[in-house]
């Protein structure tokens, strides 16, 4: 199994922490255990191979 922990600036609240989480999870469908934290400015998750950060950084940069 793979952490993975990203830092995200732009988080304000628990809506948007959800909004990351899901966002994860479509760009990477092996992912497990989403979490993010907006006080941190994080979002962390497991999977158990490599992610491929191209897709996951896509998805969350036209998130906006």
């Amino acid at each position: 199994m793979i952490k993975t922990t990203l830092k995200i600036d732009g988080m304000m609240c628990g809506m948007c922490e959800s909004h990351v989480n899901d966002i994860v999870r479509k760009a990477s469908p092996n992912v497990s255990k989403v979490k993010s934290s907006h006080r941190k400015g994080e979002c962390s998750f497991v999977t158990d191979d490599e992610v491929d950060g191209n897709a996951v950084r896509s998805a969350l940069e036209a998130m906006g």
